[in-house]
């Protein structure tokens, strides 16, 4: 299928079997959600090609046919109503149980527990869909997709279904899916995060430029393997080029001293210009917290911070911007931007002094130099930068929030989970950026749950446990296995 002279598929193929869970890879731009438009309806192909469901051919650029055969859709845009209960989110989509023009509340509350229980939610469906986590309201969508009121299910398509989700939220989703695949649906499942390939999903398939480049077993993958499937060595570039990097400076640009801040119970450590520090820790550990504590997003408890030697005041972020500290946050929706505001206004938001010309803003500079900056990270579409943050890609949008604050030329780079959620392509430029930061002798520490991404990345891993530092890796010593054994060593 081709839009103009882009070809967005080209000759793919690929088998889902009845109650298996087959896990779709790719960069954005491969062709994924070309694919999954056209199963839709949304799309219609070039001639020549077919697909079937369960035997019977699909009509294309039908919706109607598509749901008749049995293909039902978990988009990234949920669709459920927050001031509606579970139950009649459930209906919505399939009709209320009704007699004489009244719905049956009673046959509908017995149908709705049925259907939570079917892919292993325990909820009560009289509750509001607004106080649900991240992961039950996915749960609730796929439970509301395979529900036998709406027909039946031979196809579950679900598009990057943990792209938002916290860590201890993803478990209890992946848990969902596989319930949905024992139904027996085949389950297509849509995500960046490897890990949940090899948890999950039993054959992974791996698109580029449109071209299905691999279709594999997940028992006869290595993490390694898929990697070079989507992108080639990746990990293995960027472990080279910060081993490439010179050596840090002698001078401790971050101190960090016994710092406190929720889970965190103690801290303390000081990054060099031009190093590379990573964080590491299981969920619980203090991980998530220490980066916001030290840029001041959270108010520590106890603890000091120092840049070049200079105390930085507790909670205030804007002094640590002033002290040329940069922070990007794990959730950019949440915290990282404004998604209701163009590219060029977030990219520029946190220095405008050179943009400022009393009484008025000069956007006509704002959307040069924001075109600059896409240019140097890749953003695309490239001249996207009038428009909302929100409608721009996950990569897109984390690469205009990492240049933001690049652009302020900071000494102290702090990066949360710089690449969740973020397709190959995307983490493997971000990277690039991150090397080139420390290069330009920043102070760059990464905390993630991406254990291979900081040991490929970094020169140090600190690795926190029960809020404590308890290893300080570098050199021979670092591997993920040795992280690993950090992390989870028992409590003394």
């Amino acid at each position: 299928m081709a839009f103009g002279p882009t070809v967005a598929l080209d000759d793919v193929a690929l088998t889902v079997e009845r109650g298996q869970v087959h896990a779709l890879l790719g960069e954005n731009g491969s062709g994924k959600s070309t694919l999954i438009k056209i199963l839709a309806g949304y799309h219609r192909p070039d001639p020549g090609g077919r697909v079937l469901v369960a035997g019977r051919a699909l009509s294309f650029g039908n919706p109607v046919n598509a749901a008749s055969l049995g293909c039902r859709f978990v988009h990234q845009d949920l669709g459920l109503v927050d001031t509606l209960s579970v139950a009649e989110n459930l209906f919505l989509t399939s009709g209320f149980p009704a007699r004489w023009g009244t719905i049956r509340w009673a046959r509908l509350l017995r149908a709705a527990r049925d259907d939570l229980a079917r892919v292993g939610l325990d909820l009560d469906p009289r509750q509001p869909v607004a106080g649900l986590s991240p992961a039950v309201r996915t749960g609730l969508a796929v439970a509301r997709a395979l529900r036998p009121g709406a027909g039946n299910v031979a196809l579950l398509v679900l598009d990057e279904p943990t792209a938002t989700l916290p860590d201890d939220e993803v478990r209890q989703l992946l848990a969902t899916v596989r319930a949905a695949a024992a139904t027996g649906a085949g389950v297509l499942y849509v995500t960046h995060h490897l890990d949940e390939v090899f948890d999950i999903a039993d054959v992974a398939t791996v698109l580029r430029d449109g071209r299905v480049v691999a279709s594999s077993a997940v028992p006869d993958l290595t993490r390694t393997r898929l990697v070079n499937q989507l992108l080639g060595s990746e990990l293995d570039e960027a472990h080279a080029s910060s081993q490439a990097l010179p050596p840090p400076r002698a001078n401790a640009v971050l101190r960090v001293h016994d710092l406190a801040a929720g889970q965190l119970r103690s801290l303390s450590l000081q990054v060099r210009a031009g190093e590379l520090v990573g964080i590491a820790g299981l969920t619980g550990s203090g991980r998530e917290s220490a980066l916001a504590a030290v840029f001041g997003a959270v108010h520590p408890e106890g603890g000091d911070v120092l840049v070049d030697s200079t105390p930085l005041r507790p909670g205030h972020p804007r002094r640590a911007i002033d002290a040329g500290v940069a922070y990007l946050p794990a959730d950019r929706k949440a915290h990282g931007g404004i998604m209701s505001l163009p590219a060029a206004a977030n990219l520029t938001l946190p220095d405008l002094r050179a943009l400022w010309r009393p009484p008025m803003l000069r956007l006509g500079a704002e959307r040069v130099e924001a075109r600059s900056w896409f240019s140097r990270l890749d953003v695309r579409p490239a001249g996207a930068v009038h428009l909302p943050l929100a409608a721009l890609s996950g990569g897109n949008q984390q690469k205009v929030l990492l240049a933001k604050w690049l652009r302020c030329r900071p000494r102290v780079l702090l990066l949360d989970e710089p690449t969740q959620g973020v397709d190959i392509g995307a983490k493997a430029q971000i990277h690039q950026r991150i090397v080139a930061a420390a290069d330009d002798g920043a102070a760059v520490v990464v905390s993630s749950a991406d254990v291979d991404e900081l040991v490929a990345l970094c020169h140090r891993v600190v690795v926190l446990r029960g809020g404590h530092a308890v290893a300080d890796l570098s050199g021979p010593a670092l591997s993920v296995p040795a992280v690993n054994r950090a992390a989870l060593a028992a409590e003394r």
